[in-house]
């Protein structure tokens, strides 16, 4: 990292060695192996499920020309796998149907079910998905006002175990504090949001190495949340306005015990697409050093999904910056180029 170099591309991929006759993209600039959004949602918008080619199209291009160039979708209502032979759109990991409770999530996004029903949907999510599931770990019981586990920990453990089984890796949203022991004693590999998490929590996070994607431009939505809760589940406000108040701390005391943090907007719910720059700032200002908090969207976190960077043979996606972003990472709003399966599309 931030060492000049020359760089050409051949049949989509980089490659060191110099191409004859190769067309001269840019020079000077600083290269970035392509941002990621570790949790973002295609087929969804503050509507409900998306149900046109169209529209999830859309969505893509918005993140592609922001420099997003691989998308882990934390869960969707819809299958856009007709999306796999479009060649101008970013790479797409799919983590199949949210599972939640009846009644306990936004109304038609999940697949809502019994606890004896979970570890079976696990598994069955896991072989239609990329590699990954979610659960929804909490959400609001309407029946007491508050945020609670939204299954039993005997059910999460034998849907993180038929998931893992099945090959694939566990996710799960959490707001509160009382979801995290179960889903982490469980072997659960990824939490989102995590605004309930404590020091014990974080320091077993840490030694299972169970990643945190904070998506912090979501969490500055909490004060609309429990303003709009206000009247009906006073309690239920008062917890989310208290979980904003801390979201940002909790964040750095996970990056300064070693948790793997990586970034993601939530974008296809109540947040439009292509604003991963805005949370990646907010990671920096949150605590996370300026390049850790870059590593976060590009680099570390291309290598977790299992997408390299730029290496000899590596698919050739990456974003080209008039100035060092590391320095001043307000630079990642405004690419200069990007160049997606080696073609250049901005």
């Amino acid at each position: 990292m931030g060492e000049d170099t020359d760089l050409w591309v051949r049949d989509g991929k980089f490659t060191f060695e110099p191409v004859p006759g190769a067309e001269t993209v840019s020079t000077g600039g600083w290269l970035i192996p392509g941002l990621v959004d570790a949790h973002c949602h295609i087929g969804l918008d503050a509507a409900g499920a998306v149900s046109t080619v169209d529209g999830w199209r859309g969505q893509m291009l918005t993140d592609r020309d922001a420099g997003t160039l691989l998308i882990r979708d934390c869960g969707s209502p819809v299958d856009t796998r007709e999306l796999d032979s479009h060649e101008d759109l970013p790479r797409l990991i799919r983590a199949g149907r949210h599972l939640a409770p009846p009644r306990r999530y936004i109304p038609g996004v999940a697949l809502e079910l019994d606890p004896s029903e979970l570890p079976a949907a696990a598994g069955e999510q896991a072989r239609r998905g990329d590699g990954w599931i979610k659960l929804v770990g909490d959400w609001i019981d309407r029946s007491v006002g508050e945020l609670s586990p939204a299954w039993p920990a005997e059910a999460v453990t034998m849907a993180i175990t038929a998931a893992h089984d099945a090959g694939a890796r566990v996710t799960a949203h959490t707001f509160g504090e009382e979801a995290l022991p179960a889903l982490i004693n469980a072997g659960i590999d990824c939490i989102e949001h995590g605004t309930g998490l404590t020091e014990d929590l974080v320091a077993e996070m840490a030694v299972r190495g169970t990643a945190l994607v904070p998506t912090l431009i979501n969490v500055e939505h909490f004060p609309d949340f429990a303003a709009a809760a206000q009247r009906r589940f006073p309690g239920y406000s008062s917890t989310m306005l208290r979980l904003h108040g801390t979201a940002r701390a909790r964040v750095r005391a996970a990056y300064e015990a070693g948790v793997p943090i990586y970034a993601g907007t939530d974008a296809g719910g109540g947040i439009t697409h292509g604003q991963l720059a805005r949370e990646v700032v907010a990671l920096h200002e949150a605590g996370l050093p300026a390049e850790a908090a870059l590593g976060a969207a590009s680099w570390r976190a291309r290598d977790w999904l299992g997408h390299p960077g730029v290496d000899e043979g590596a698919a050739a996606d990456l974003c080209v910056y008039g100035a060092d972003p590391r320095l001043d990472l307000s630079v990642l709003a405004q690419p200069a180029h990007i160049v997606l399966r080696g073609r250049v599309v901005r």
